[in-house]
């Protein structure tokens, strides 16, 4: 007999809907069908959709060393309200970073002690660090992440061109992933001097500091070096039209990239940063409208392959003041889901498997993330249930991160998480959390 049934629910697969049962032992999915024998325990999903839950591959948790931010307690179960049951946390804004393996293993008990789920760790690839990758490799990093400008932070600086072609030809050889943020260095570099030495920082300024361009001509560079290379390159956070077809193109060449973009470049538009200010400020930043549509129509078409949240949070001291001048990150750990729904499901007919190849089977399968990202036999149960004729206008108080800073809060969204199981137990319900046991440490097959 299964620990636990979940009874009569609509399962929905990276292949389709299908109405079944899922029998769940030891934390694994034991079965699915129709009808299958009784347990002790079940839960009544009649009238639900399950979804695998969602693994975030690309968020900030900041722990440890900027727990005041966010940490991953408050952001795990943020992550659980959504619906996720996995989180990458990227090797900054931790600090000291994540790049070697000392680092790793700080921020792996950190998050042992203090994350309801499961987690990844990216490294760090940063000039004089391509000796620590290999270590990083045996301890389980996801893969390097790298930005090609300015990161914000000194203590993680750009990877000029010379690392990065060498870090790639490094990953290489230890089959993981890099994955970059692409923009332009000498363009956003010389157009934010620019606005400074003419006192502009306003939203507008701040859109025309970091133009299209400088994300289209970084993600072609970054994909030449990966075919040189043969490396697996990961472009994070697409933020135009433009620069998927840039990395599609790349795609079809032979490089092997994956394409992410984020919830809030599919929800926002650069009016929006005009009229909500600095709390959605991000960089890449949000596009017009055109570009906005563009995005779309590659999710549609099925050139996006990843949709993650770049959750990057701040204090709200740190969110105030003059738009060139604050933090730049967008906190929504726990509306990338909401946003699939509401925006692409509801609004242009994404259909529901597609939204669960997006959040869990491409991401688990592209980062070799074993036993996840699939309602099949064999996998970790991790689910979501989620009531499509449900709705609701998103409210701080429904926030579970640690502070209460979206720019999604006051947004409407039909579609609502009921129940976020992770390996079998129930770590958030109805609202509330429930999880009795921490999240655990995934790495790559």
């Amino acid at each position: 007999m299964a620990d636990l049934i979940v009874r009569g629910g609509t399962i929905v697969t990276s292949g389709g809907l299908e109405r079944a049962d899922v029998a769940i032992e030891d934390g694994v999915i034991k079965a699915i069908g129709p009808e299958l024998p009784g347990s002790i325990n079940e839960i009544d999903a009649r009238g639900l959709h399950v979804f695998p839950a969602l693994i975030d591959v690309h968020l900030h948790f900041n722990e440890p060393g900027r727990t005041e931010w966010e940490g991953a307690a408050t952001g795990s179960r943020a992550l659980a309200a959504g619906g996720g049951a996995v989180l990458f946390d990227m090797p900054l804004n931790s600090t000291p970073c994540t790049v070697n393996a000392h680092e790793f293993d700080r921020k792996r008990a950190a998050l042992e002690a203090s994350s309801i789920t499961d987690f990844g760790l990216w490294g760090g690839l940063v000039p004089g660090n391509i000796g620590e990758m290999a270590e990083l490799a045996g301890r389980g990093v996801v893969g390097f992440k790298a930005f090609l400008c300015d990161s914000g932070l000194p203590e993680f600086p750009r990877a000029d061109d010379f690392t990065l072609w060498k870090g790639l030809a490094e990953a290489a050889r230890l089959n993981l992933p890099v994955s970059v943020h692409a923009e332009n260095q000498e363009i956003t570099q010389e157009l934010s001097r620019a606005m400074a030495e003419q006192e502009r920082s306003g939203a507008r300024d701040f859109l025309e500091s970091r133009p299209v361009v400088a994300e289209v001509e970084a993600i072609q560079r970054a994909t030449l070096f990966a075919g040189d290379a043969g490396a697996k390159l990961h472009i994070v956070h697409i933020s135009s039209g433009r620069g998927v077809v840039a990395a599609a193109e790349a795609k079809a060449r032979g490089v092997d990239v994956s394409i992410e973009t984020c919830a809030h470049y599919l929800f926002f538009t650069e009016e929006d940063l005009e009229r909500l200010g600095a709390i959605a400020k991000c960089a890449p930043p949000l596009r017009d409208a055109a570009q906005h549509r563009a995005l779309w129509e590659t999710l549609l078409n099925g050139t996006i392959d990843i949709v993650a949240s770049d959750h990057s949070p701040a204090p709200p001291e740190m969110k105030t003041g003059a738009i060139m001048k604050v933090w730049g990150g967008i906190a929504g750990v726990q509306s990338t889901l909401a946003v699939l729904l509401e925006r692409g499901h509801f609004e242009r007919g994404l259909p529901l498997e597609r939204i669960a190849a997006l959040t869990a089977a491409t991401p688990a399968r592209r980062f070799r993330i074993p036993r996840k990202g699939e309602l099949a036999p064999g996998n970790d149960a991790d689910l979501t249930l989620v009531d499509l004729s449900g709705s609701y206008t998103l409210a701080e108080r429904d926030l579970h991160q640690r502070h209460a800073l979206s720019p999604y809060v006051g947004s409407a969204f039909r579609g609502v998480v009921r129940r976020t199981l992770r390996r079998g137990e129930t770590i958030f319900k109805d609202g509330a959390i429930t999880a009795q046991s921490s999240g655990r440490l995934v790495r790559p097959s």
